[in-house]
Protein backbone atom coordinates (compact mmCIF):
# COMPACT_ATOMS: atom_id res chain seq x y z
CA UNK A 1 0.00 0.00 0.00
CA UNK A 2 1.07 3.58 -1.11
CA UNK A 3 1.18 6.11 2.00
CA UNK A 4 -2.17 7.79 0.67
CA UNK A 5 -4.17 4.36 1.00
CA UNK A 6 -2.81 4.04 4.74
CA UNK A 7 -4.89 7.35 5.38
CA UNK A 8 -8.06 6.27 3.41
CA UNK A 9 -7.77 2.71 5.88
CA UNK A 10 -7.97 4.91 8.68
CA UNK A 11 -10.95 6.88 7.18
CA UNK A 12 -12.44 3.67 6.56
CA UNK A 13 -12.45 2.33 9.85
CA UNK A 14 -13.16 5.81 11.13
CA UNK A 15 -17.07 5.13 9.34
CA UNK A 16 -17.08 1.93 11.31
CA UNK A 17 -17.62 3.72 14.65
CA UNK A 18 -19.89 6.11 13.01
CA UNK A 19 -23.66 5.84 15.50
CA UNK A 20 -21.51 4.41 18.39
CA UNK A 21 -18.96 7.01 19.10
CA UNK A 22 -21.02 9.75 19.97
CA UNK A 23 -20.94 12.27 21.30
CA UNK A 24 -16.92 11.86 20.80
CA UNK A 25 -16.00 11.84 17.46
CA UNK A 26 -15.71 8.71 15.14
CA UNK A 27 -12.01 8.15 14.83
CA UNK A 28 -9.82 5.35 12.60
CA UNK A 29 -5.96 4.07 13.69
CA UNK A 30 -3.90 2.56 11.36
CA UNK A 31 -0.23 1.44 12.57
CA UNK A 32 2.42 0.88 9.81
CA UNK A 33 6.03 -0.55 10.55
CA UNK A 34 8.39 -1.84 7.19
CA UNK A 35 5.43 -1.36 4.97
CA UNK A 36 2.98 -3.55 6.32
CA UNK A 37 -0.05 -3.23 8.97
CA UNK A 38 0.67 -4.23 12.60
CA UNK A 39 -2.35 -2.51 14.62
CA UNK A 40 -5.59 -0.86 13.38
CA UNK A 41 -8.81 0.00 15.49
CA UNK A 42 -11.93 2.76 15.89
CA UNK A 43 -13.35 4.36 18.20
CA UNK A 44 -15.28 2.20 20.71
CA UNK A 45 -18.33 3.64 22.34
CA UNK A 46 -18.08 6.38 25.20
CA UNK A 47 -16.01 5.32 28.01
CA UNK A 48 -14.51 2.62 26.04
CA UNK A 49 -10.85 2.59 24.07
CA UNK A 50 -10.25 5.15 21.64
CA UNK A 51 -8.85 4.31 17.69
CA UNK A 52 -5.02 5.18 19.00
CA UNK A 53 -5.32 2.39 21.83
CA UNK A 54 -6.87 -0.13 20.13
CA UNK A 55 -4.29 -0.37 17.56
CA UNK A 56 -1.68 0.33 19.91
CA UNK A 57 -2.78 -2.94 21.71
CA UNK A 58 -2.94 -4.73 18.79
CA UNK A 59 0.30 -3.85 17.62
CA UNK A 60 1.95 -4.09 20.75
CA UNK A 61 6.29 -4.35 21.25
CA UNK A 62 6.01 -3.67 17.68
CA UNK A 63 4.54 0.23 17.74
CA UNK A 64 8.15 1.20 18.68
CA UNK A 65 9.70 3.22 15.94
CA UNK A 66 6.22 2.79 13.78
CA UNK A 67 4.06 5.45 12.05
CA UNK A 68 0.74 5.69 12.99
CA UNK A 69 -2.10 7.48 10.65
CA UNK A 70 -4.92 8.61 12.71
CA UNK A 71 -7.85 10.55 10.97
CA UNK A 72 -8.40 13.22 13.66
CA UNK A 73 -5.79 14.77 16.29
CA UNK A 74 -5.20 12.37 19.01
CA UNK A 75 -6.88 13.60 22.59
CA UNK A 76 -4.55 15.02 24.98
CA UNK A 77 -7.06 15.47 28.26
CA UNK A 78 -9.01 13.42 30.58
CA UNK A 79 -12.50 12.77 29.72
CA UNK A 80 -14.48 8.98 30.07
CA UNK A 81 -10.81 7.95 29.16
CA UNK A 82 -7.28 8.96 29.79
CA UNK A 83 -5.33 10.80 26.92
CA UNK A 84 -4.47 9.19 23.70
CA UNK A 85 -1.42 11.25 23.05
CA UNK A 86 0.49 9.78 26.23
CA UNK A 87 -0.45 6.05 24.85
CA UNK A 88 1.52 7.06 22.15
CA UNK A 89 4.32 8.28 23.37
CA UNK A 90 4.93 5.51 25.96
CA UNK A 91 4.26 3.10 23.06
CA UNK A 92 7.51 4.68 21.25
CA UNK A 93 5.60 5.53 17.69
CA UNK A 94 7.71 7.77 15.70
CA UNK A 95 5.62 9.33 13.36
CA UNK A 96 1.86 10.31 13.20
CA UNK A 97 -0.24 11.66 10.15
CA UNK A 98 -3.41 13.38 11.41
CA UNK A 99 -5.70 14.11 8.95
CA UNK A 100 -7.78 17.07 10.91
CA UNK A 101 -7.12 18.54 14.10
CA UNK A 102 -9.73 17.60 16.87
CA UNK A 103 -12.11 21.08 16.86
CA UNK A 104 -12.60 20.45 21.00
CA UNK A 105 -11.57 23.26 22.33
CA UNK A 106 -9.52 20.82 25.28
CA UNK A 107 -7.70 19.40 21.92
CA UNK A 108 -7.98 21.45 19.20
CA UNK A 109 -4.07 21.62 18.49
CA UNK A 110 -2.72 20.94 21.89
CA UNK A 111 -2.58 16.76 20.77
CA UNK A 112 -0.34 17.42 17.97
CA UNK A 113 2.32 20.03 20.00
CA UNK A 114 2.36 17.09 22.96
CA UNK A 115 3.17 14.92 20.20
CA UNK A 116 5.99 17.06 18.58
CA UNK A 117 7.50 17.91 22.31
CA UNK A 118 7.71 13.86 22.96
CA UNK A 119 9.75 14.10 19.37
CA UNK A 120 7.74 12.30 17.34
CA UNK A 121 7.16 14.03 13.53
CA UNK A 122 3.60 14.68 12.52
CA UNK A 123 2.11 15.48 9.49
CA UNK A 124 -1.51 17.37 9.59
CA UNK A 125 -4.10 17.15 6.58
CA UNK A 126 -4.05 13.73 4.23
CA UNK A 127 -7.65 13.63 3.34
CA UNK A 128 -8.84 16.44 5.41
CA UNK A 129 -11.98 16.55 3.55
CA UNK A 130 -12.88 13.42 3.77
CA UNK A 131 -12.53 13.49 7.45
CA UNK A 132 -14.54 16.64 8.04
CA UNK A 133 -17.53 14.61 6.67
CA UNK A 134 -17.21 11.32 8.68
CA UNK A 135 -17.17 14.14 11.66
CA UNK A 136 -19.68 16.71 10.66
CA UNK A 137 -22.10 16.39 13.47
CA UNK A 138 -19.07 16.36 16.23
CA UNK A 139 -17.71 19.37 15.11
CA UNK A 140 -20.98 21.43 15.15
CA UNK A 141 -21.97 19.70 18.45
CA UNK A 142 -18.57 20.39 20.15
CA UNK A 143 -17.61 23.99 18.96
CA UNK A 144 -21.57 25.07 19.77
CA UNK A 145 -22.89 22.78 22.01
CA UNK A 146 -25.99 22.18 19.65
CA UNK A 147 -27.42 18.89 17.70
CA UNK A 148 -26.26 18.57 13.76
CA UNK A 149 -29.81 18.47 12.10
CA UNK A 150 -30.89 16.77 9.08
CA UNK A 151 -33.86 16.59 7.45
CA UNK A 152 -35.12 14.05 5.43
CA UNK A 153 -38.02 13.28 3.59
CA UNK A 154 -39.81 11.22 0.63
CA UNK A 155 -41.74 12.87 -1.87
CA UNK A 156 -43.10 12.48 -5.39
CA UNK A 157 -42.08 13.95 -8.59
CA UNK A 158 -44.79 16.62 -8.24
CA UNK A 159 -43.38 17.24 -4.49
CA UNK A 160 -46.30 15.12 -2.80
CA UNK A 161 -45.31 13.31 0.16
CA UNK A 162 -48.37 11.38 0.29
CA UNK A 163 -52.39 10.90 -1.15
CA UNK A 164 -55.10 13.19 -0.01
CA UNK A 165 -56.32 10.56 1.54
CA UNK A 166 -53.04 10.02 3.62
CA UNK A 167 -51.70 7.19 2.18
CA UNK A 168 -47.89 7.05 2.01
CA UNK A 169 -46.84 3.82 2.00
CA UNK A 170 -44.67 3.56 -0.25
CA UNK A 171 -43.38 6.28 -2.00
CA UNK A 172 -39.81 5.65 -1.80
CA UNK A 173 -38.25 2.38 -3.18
CA UNK A 174 -36.62 -0.86 -0.97
CA UNK A 175 -32.89 0.65 -1.42
CA UNK A 176 -34.29 3.61 -0.43
CA UNK A 177 -35.97 2.70 2.85
CA UNK A 178 -32.70 1.05 3.90
CA UNK A 179 -30.52 4.09 3.76
CA UNK A 180 -33.25 5.70 5.56
CA UNK A 181 -32.61 2.95 8.14
CA UNK A 182 -28.70 3.70 8.29
CA UNK A 183 -29.28 7.23 8.52
CA UNK A 184 -31.56 6.79 11.78
CA UNK A 185 -28.28 4.08 13.00
CA UNK A 186 -25.90 7.14 12.37
CA UNK A 187 -28.03 9.58 14.51
CA UNK A 188 -28.56 9.63 17.93
CA UNK A 189 -31.73 11.05 17.22
CA UNK A 190 -34.96 10.25 15.58
CA UNK A 191 -37.49 14.22 15.84
CA UNK A 192 -41.20 13.67 14.22
CA UNK A 193 -44.16 15.54 14.70
CA UNK A 194 -47.00 14.91 16.99
CA UNK A 195 -49.32 14.13 14.03
CA UNK A 196 -46.81 11.71 12.31
CA UNK A 197 -47.46 9.75 15.30
CA UNK A 198 -51.33 10.08 15.39
CA UNK A 199 -51.68 9.42 11.68
CA UNK A 200 -48.58 6.56 10.65
CA UNK A 201 -48.40 4.94 14.45
CA UNK A 202 -44.48 4.43 13.52
CA UNK A 203 -41.97 2.64 15.75
CA UNK A 204 -39.35 4.55 14.80
CA UNK A 205 -36.55 2.33 14.88
CA UNK A 206 -33.84 1.31 12.82
CA UNK A 207 -33.23 -1.98 11.12
CA UNK A 208 -29.82 -2.20 10.15
CA UNK A 209 -28.77 -3.95 13.36
CA UNK A 210 -25.27 -4.46 14.48
CA UNK A 211 -22.15 -2.80 12.42
CA UNK A 212 -18.74 -3.12 13.31
CA UNK A 213 -18.94 -5.35 15.79
CA UNK A 214 -21.15 -3.32 18.22
CA UNK A 215 -24.09 -3.94 20.07
CA UNK A 216 -27.44 -2.97 18.10
CA UNK A 217 -28.01 0.68 18.84
CA UNK A 218 -31.48 2.50 18.58
CA UNK A 219 -31.70 6.02 18.65
CA UNK A 220 -33.49 8.19 20.89
CA UNK A 221 -36.88 8.78 19.62
CA UNK A 222 -38.36 12.30 20.01
CA UNK A 223 -41.86 13.34 19.59
CA UNK A 224 -42.69 16.88 19.51
CA UNK A 225 -46.37 17.19 21.05
CA UNK A 226 -46.87 20.54 22.06
CA UNK A 227 -49.94 19.52 23.53
CA UNK A 228 -49.59 16.37 24.88
CA UNK A 229 -51.96 14.61 22.32
CA UNK A 230 -49.67 11.26 22.21
CA UNK A 231 -51.57 7.82 22.98
CA UNK A 232 -50.39 5.81 25.62
CA UNK A 233 -50.20 3.14 23.48
CA UNK A 234 -48.44 4.30 20.54
CA UNK A 235 -45.71 2.00 19.21
CA UNK A 236 -43.34 4.36 19.73
CA UNK A 237 -43.46 3.86 23.07
CA UNK A 238 -42.30 0.28 22.52
CA UNK A 239 -39.11 -1.93 22.90
CA UNK A 240 -36.20 -1.35 21.86
CA UNK A 241 -35.13 1.70 22.60
CA UNK A 242 -36.23 4.74 24.88
CA UNK A 243 -38.33 8.15 23.80
CA UNK A 244 -38.61 11.43 24.94
CA UNK A 245 -41.61 13.77 24.91
CA UNK A 246 -41.45 17.68 24.17
CA UNK A 247 -44.53 19.20 24.99
CA UNK A 248 -45.56 23.10 26.59
CA UNK A 249 -47.49 24.03 30.11
CA UNK A 250 -50.63 23.05 27.94
CA UNK A 251 -50.08 19.27 28.70
CA UNK A 252 -51.89 18.07 31.64
CA UNK A 253 -50.40 17.03 34.48
CA UNK A 254 -52.20 13.38 34.53
CA UNK A 255 -50.89 13.13 30.68
CA UNK A 256 -47.44 13.79 31.91
CA UNK A 257 -47.69 11.52 35.41
CA UNK A 258 -49.13 8.63 32.89
CA UNK A 259 -45.96 8.95 30.43
CA UNK A 260 -43.38 9.27 33.20
CA UNK A 261 -44.89 6.24 34.34
CA UNK A 262 -44.27 4.09 31.45
CA UNK A 263 -40.69 5.32 31.13
CA UNK A 264 -41.04 8.13 29.11
CA UNK A 265 -38.57 11.94 29.47
CA UNK A 266 -40.92 14.70 29.49
CA UNK A 267 -39.65 17.96 28.75
CA UNK A 268 -42.02 21.05 29.14
CA UNK A 269 -40.18 24.05 27.10
CA UNK A 270 -41.88 27.12 26.56
CA UNK A 271 -43.90 27.42 23.65
CA UNK A 272 -43.56 29.66 20.55
CA UNK A 273 -47.33 30.53 19.03
CA UNK A 274 -48.56 27.46 20.73
CA UNK A 275 -45.80 25.44 19.64
CA UNK A 276 -42.61 24.13 21.23
CA UNK A 277 -39.97 26.25 20.85
CA UNK A 278 -37.54 23.83 19.27
CA UNK A 279 -34.33 25.93 19.63
CA UNK A 280 -35.01 25.59 23.24
CA UNK A 281 -35.39 21.51 22.97
CA UNK A 282 -32.24 21.37 20.57
CA UNK A 283 -30.51 22.92 23.61
CA UNK A 284 -31.98 20.44 26.17
CA UNK A 285 -30.96 17.59 23.88
CA UNK A 286 -27.45 19.15 23.15
CA UNK A 287 -27.38 19.30 27.18
CA UNK A 288 -27.85 15.73 26.85
CA UNK A 289 -25.26 15.02 24.83
CA UNK A 290 -27.52 14.10 21.52
CA UNK A 291 -25.03 15.30 19.04
CA UNK A 292 -27.24 14.46 15.91
CA UNK A 293 -30.88 14.63 14.90
CA UNK A 294 -33.08 12.96 11.83
CA UNK A 295 -36.05 15.12 11.74
CA UNK A 296 -38.35 12.83 9.70
CA UNK A 297 -41.33 14.91 9.49
CA UNK A 298 -44.53 15.78 9.44
CA UNK A 299 -44.68 18.62 7.55
CA UNK A 300 -45.52 21.00 9.87
CA UNK A 301 -42.55 20.27 12.01
CA UNK A 302 -40.54 20.25 8.54
CA UNK A 303 -41.56 23.79 7.76
CA UNK A 304 -41.17 25.15 11.60
CA UNK A 305 -36.91 24.14 10.69
CA UNK A 306 -37.27 25.42 7.87
CA UNK A 307 -39.14 28.86 9.10
CA UNK A 308 -36.59 29.09 11.62
CA UNK A 309 -33.41 27.87 9.55
CA UNK A 310 -32.63 25.94 12.23
CA UNK A 311 -31.38 22.50 10.13
CA UNK A 312 -27.67 22.13 8.74
CA UNK A 313 -28.24 19.55 5.99
CA UNK A 314 -31.63 18.54 3.90
CA UNK A 315 -31.65 14.76 2.19
CA UNK A 316 -34.61 14.26 -0.06
CA UNK A 317 -35.98 11.10 -1.80
CA UNK A 318 -37.77 11.67 -4.98
CA UNK A 319 -39.70 8.89 -6.70
CA UNK A 320 -40.64 8.42 -9.87
CA UNK A 321 -44.16 8.49 -8.96
CA UNK A 322 -46.87 11.58 -10.09
CA UNK A 323 -49.47 11.57 -7.56
CA UNK A 324 -51.41 14.77 -8.37
CA UNK A 325 -54.14 16.63 -6.58
CA UNK A 326 -54.25 19.93 -4.85
CA UNK A 327 -55.30 18.41 -1.18
CA UNK A 328 -52.23 15.70 -1.42
CA UNK A 329 -49.99 16.21 1.26
CA UNK A 330 -46.68 18.28 0.71
CA UNK A 331 -43.69 18.01 2.58
CA UNK A 332 -42.78 21.26 4.06
CA UNK A 333 -45.55 23.14 5.83
CA UNK A 334 -44.89 26.31 7.54
CA UNK A 335 -45.43 29.97 6.68
CA UNK A 336 -43.05 29.68 3.54
CA UNK A 337 -41.77 32.64 1.67
CA UNK A 338 -43.34 35.73 -0.31
CA UNK A 339 -40.71 35.67 -2.76
CA UNK A 340 -37.71 33.44 -4.95
CA UNK A 341 -35.17 35.20 -3.96
CA UNK A 342 -35.90 34.70 -0.47
CA UNK A 343 -36.07 31.00 -1.46
CA UNK A 344 -33.57 28.36 0.71
CA UNK A 345 -30.87 27.04 -1.38
CA UNK A 346 -28.75 23.93 -0.99
CA UNK A 347 -24.82 24.44 -1.03
CA UNK A 348 -22.49 21.14 -1.65
CA UNK A 349 -25.40 19.26 -3.29
CA UNK A 350 -24.62 15.79 -4.12
CA UNK A 351 -26.65 13.25 -5.98
CA UNK A 352 -27.40 9.43 -6.09
CA UNK A 353 -29.62 6.95 -7.29
CA UNK A 354 -31.27 4.26 -5.25
CA UNK A 355 -32.82 1.56 -7.72
CA UNK A 356 -35.16 4.36 -9.92
CA UNK A 357 -35.35 7.14 -6.68
CA UNK A 358 -33.29 9.84 -6.62
CA UNK A 359 -31.79 10.81 -3.51
CA UNK A 360 -30.61 14.81 -3.71
CA UNK A 361 -28.54 15.69 -0.59
CA UNK A 362 -27.19 18.97 0.14
CA UNK A 363 -26.19 21.59 3.20
CA UNK A 364 -27.68 24.92 4.44
CA UNK A 365 -24.31 26.93 4.75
Amino acid sequence: MVPVEYMKRALSLAELAVGHASPNPAVGAVIIKDGEIIGEGYTQPPGSEHAEVVALRQAGEFARGATMYVSMEPCCHFGRTPPCTRSIIAAGISEVHMATIDPNPLVAGKGQAELETAGIKTYLGEQEKEALLINESYIKYITTGMPFITIKFAMSLDGKMATKTGDSKWISSEASRRYAHFMRYAADAIMVGINTIIIDNPQLTQRVGKRGGFTEKQPLRVIVDSKGRIPLDARVFQMPGKTLVATTKSITPRKKEDLTRIGVQVIELPDNDGRVDLRKLLQNLGKQEIASILVEGGGTLLGSFFDQKLMDKVVIFISPVIIGGKDAVSPIGGKGIDRMTEALRLNRVKMKLFDDDALVMGYVT
